[in-house]
């Protein structure tokens, strides 16, 4: 019996440790479109992208030697390699080309879904079927955003809109994979071994956006540059990964309800934008939609 209690007990710190960890991945990960912004006032998209990577791969590759971490195994590259497509390459290029001429506070609308769709590519590689009540909300979440974009863009898709809708589908299934491989090993070294396995790409952007991108060095290009390169892309993880591990993928997801809203508020603080009515509204619905599809996926 004290067996059983002191196994209780345990579980209930690891419960609570990971949802603490799983916040402050959160809460870190809702400054990176603001500081994206401050970084494209003095870099390039794609100097700010692939720099913003490259960085983030040598102080992983740092860590990972200093922890003498042994190279993934067979079996896990595959994933490692989702989690480079989706978290390293595609949604740190296509949110970064998306916020040259959207809003902060649009992108963060149109983001706000990737909980949503996380569950649903997680659903589909797990082979769970989730009840009705989980689709018919998600449908009504990913109508909203979509109603909410058209209505912005004055009657259709703008490229910009596009880029988020790809960002978010091949980011759902960086998450994804990486919300299994965390169950496997560290969750730092997930997404530590994904930014050294992405290096190759990522330094070729950097290249190739210093060479053709006109550089203006301003304070907040290096500060927004070194936040989304130390954190959103590294040191965020940390966090998220490791609170994924300990409370699961679901749980996590709820508490990542937060970041869109959290991301508006810096939208008007940091940044002076004016929020469209909208663009709260939508937040909202979205993340009551969120809400029914946690509680419905058994």
């Amino acid at each position: 019996m004290r067996l059983d209690d002191s196994a209780i007990a345990d579980r209930a710190v690891a419960v609570r440790s990971g949802t603490v960890l799983a916040a402050l991945g959160v809460f870190a990960f809702s400054f990176t479109f603001p500081a994206t912004v401050w970084a494209l006032k003095g870099f390039g998209p794609w100097t700010a992208t692939g720099v913003r990577s490259l960085l983030a791969a040598l102080v992983a590759a740092a860590c990972l030697r200093a922890f003498r971490v042994p190279l993934p195994k067979r079996e896990q590259w595959r994933g490692l390699a989702v989690v480079a497509l989706g978290c390293v390459l595609a949604f740190p290029v296509l949110t970064t080309l998306a916020l040259q001429t959207s809003s902060t506070a649009h992108s963060a609308v149109v983001i706000g879904l990737l909980p949503m769709a996380t569950a649903v590519v997680s659903s589909r590689l797990t082979g769970h079927r989730p009840s009705r009540r989980f689709w018919l909300a998600a449908g009504v979440g990913a109508s909203a955003v979509v109603v909410f974009t058209v209505a912005q863009s004055g009657g259709g898709l703008s490229t910009a809109d596009l880029f988020l809708f790809a960002a978010l589908v091949l980011c759902a299934f960086g998450y994804a994979e990486g919300g299994r491989l965390a169950r496997e090993m560290a969750g730092w070294q997930v997404i530590g071994w994904a930014l050294v396995l992405a290096l190759p790409v990522t330094a070729a952007f950097a290249v190739f956006g210093f060479a053709t991108e006109p550089l203006h060095i301003t304070g907040e290009g290096i500060v927004g540059l070194a936040y989304v390169a130390l954190i959103s892309q590294f040191g965020g993880f940390f966090a998220w990964y490791k609170g994924m591990a300990e409370i699961g993928v679901a749980r996590a997801s709820q508490l990542q309800l937060a970041q869109p809203l959290l991301t508006l508020v810096w939208a008007v603080l940091l940044l002076g934008e004016h929020l469209p009515a909208a663009a709260p509204v939508t937040a909202l619905i979205v993340l009551a939609c969120i809400v029914v599809t946690q509680r419905s996926r058994s």
